[in-house]
């Protein structure tokens, strides 16, 4: 490799990443539990106790014609000890933010409730912002994120004067906003950037089995947001069910305890249905971390299509 100035940076970024996992990755976040109770950790600098398996807005929830359903899901999961819910303005258009108010209506003060703009500008965050309140029954969000940033050109548009930062602030300034976050599964060094130049409340990034085997969000971004004190939420833990098959991951058991074992606040999981969801709680209320030998078990399994289980990385 021709060494420059850029592979450098590269390989100086990985190299420390991997340092500050190594002195991280058996620092588990205390858990609080009581009885058979959901257990919890500290979701960051917000001090917010959090349940380590939380509700992601997506699957059943985004879908057109599934309210019943999702009305369903959203309440069991509260009644299990669920008390993070994630969505955003993105989702199904709408679809989600509207179902999740139905059940906020009445039980808003039982959850940490987040969604997201996926617009860059400070006008049109406003416009989504305003809808997602109409839309999820609520006078205040307790953390609203910008979605899925992917290259440093969402940066600039997100930090220009009249961008999607200044429309957080001002939420968060008028208490409309508790706290702000960043989400992103494309790219871990434009996510590292960000927390870099700013001081975000909390992340959302794609952690699963597959990671490490090629653009690791573990390696290369996890260690500096467990530095920062942010709250870390995983996602993308089955990856929409492609982390699974036969010679590899098998159970969504395996899948969850892999990202639990990191250093992580929770795990945001969409959930098809009523089924799905106990299972889901049901491994977490049990969850003991995994050792350094079983982690590693388990990212072996996932060599042979790692980069398919990981399909919503960039792919330079």
């Amino acid at each position: 490799m021709k060494f420059t100035r850029r592979n450098f940076l590269k390989v100086s970024i990985a190299a420390m990443g991997a340092y500050l996992v190594s002195k991280t990755e058996n620092i588990f976040p205390p858990l609080f539990a009581k009885n058979n109770s959901m257990p919890k950790r500290i979701l960051g600098k917000t001090g917010y106790q959090v349940g380590i398996f939380s509700l992601g807005g997506q699957a059943t929830l985004e879908q057109s014609g599934t309210e019943k359903e999702s009305i369903e899901i959203i309440n069991r999961a509260i009644d299990l000890g669920v008390n993070y819910i994630d969505t955003a303005a993105a989702y199904g258009r709408g679809i989600s933010e509207t179902y999740i108010g139905k059940v906020m209506k009445d039980r808003r003060h039982e959850v940490f409730l987040a969604t997201k703009t996926h617009d860059r500008s400070y006008d049109g965050s406003m416009k989504l912002l305003e809808k997602s309140l109409k839309q999820l029954q609520t006078n205040k969000i307790d953390l609203w994120q910008l979605h899925n940033v992917r290259t440093v050109d969402d940066l600039k548009k997100i930090f220009a004067n009249d961008g999607a930062i200044k429309a957080l602030e001002e939420a968060r300034s008028n208490g409309i906003v508790r706290y702000l976050g960043i989400t992103g599964h494309y790219d871990p060094w434009v996510l590292k950037k960000a927390i870099d130049e700013y001081d975000f409340d909390c992340i959302l990034m794609a952690l699963n089995a597959a990671d490490r085997h090629n653009k690791s969000f573990i390696d290369n971004l996890l260690p500096f947001a467990v530095q920062k004190n942010l709250g870390i939420i995983g996602m993308k833990i089955p990856a929409r069910g492609r982390i699974f098959r036969p010679d590899g991951i098998t159970t969504m058991k395996q899948a969850m305890e892999y990202v639990l074992t990191l250093p992580v606040s929770t795990i945001i999981v969409g959930i098809s249905n009523l089924k799905e969801l106990e299972e889901n709680v049901r491994i977490a209320k049990n969850f003991k971390p995994l050792t350094k030998e079983e982690m590693k078990h388990l990212e072996d399994l996932t060599k042979n299509y790692f980069d398919d289980a990981a399909w919503f990385k960039n792919k330079w």
